[in-house]
């Protein structure tokens, strides 16, 4: 988002440093002055530097300067790469092929630079094997310490034991 710029009669100092269209310094003058330029060159005053004494305004065309800002603002956007957090639920009798295929999926999230959130979930009368639920995240987790360290260590939420695994920074990625 663009900052809101003061343009032409916005502009409330008494007196303002003046560049023009080509970069090229001025000098000081009244802002009504400055203004009267800018038209005689049919572009705008814009308010560039604000806190400076005197404010410091600019002779461009304000639409133009708007458009460029909103392009470099799009282009700044598609660059950001946000981390994901994928989710790998488990159950407290998960078969040891299921387990092994949830755990390579949690490899190859978190290889691919995500977070994976794995989520042992308990039913009913499960809940009293909440030690077996610790043996089983510390599988995983030394299933894949290799790729991925915990962020905060495997606890309860509710009815489910939850760990949040982040990616380990290998040299390639770095």
């Amino acid at each position: 988002m663009v900052a809101k710029l003061r343009v032409n009669l916005e502009i409330r100092a008494r007196e303002v440093r003046v560049i023009g269209p080509e970069g090229e310094q001025l000098g000081i003058m009244s802002s009504r002055d400055a203004t009267k330029k800018a038209e005689e060159y049919g572009l705008d005053l814009v308010e560039v530097a604000p806190t400076s004494a005197p404010p410091v305004c600019r002779i461009m065309d304000f639409g133009k300067y708007k458009y460029e800002q909103s392009k470099k603002e799009h282009a700044a956007k598609l660059n950001q790469k946000g981390t994901h957090v994928k989710e790998v639920k488990f159950r407290l009798f998960t078969g040891e092929h299921d387990l092994d295929f949830k755990i390579k999926h949690a490899r190859d999230f978190l290889s691919s630079g995500n977070k994976v959130k794995t989520t042992l979930m308990f039913r009913g009368r499960e809940m009293a094997y909440q030690q077996k639920g610790r043996e089983i995240m510390a599988q995983i987790l030394q299933q894949l310490q290799d790729v991925g360290a915990p962020e905060n260590p495997p606890r309860m939420e509710g009815n489910s034991m939850v760990m949040l695994l982040i990616p380990k920074l290998t040299k390639e990625s770095k």
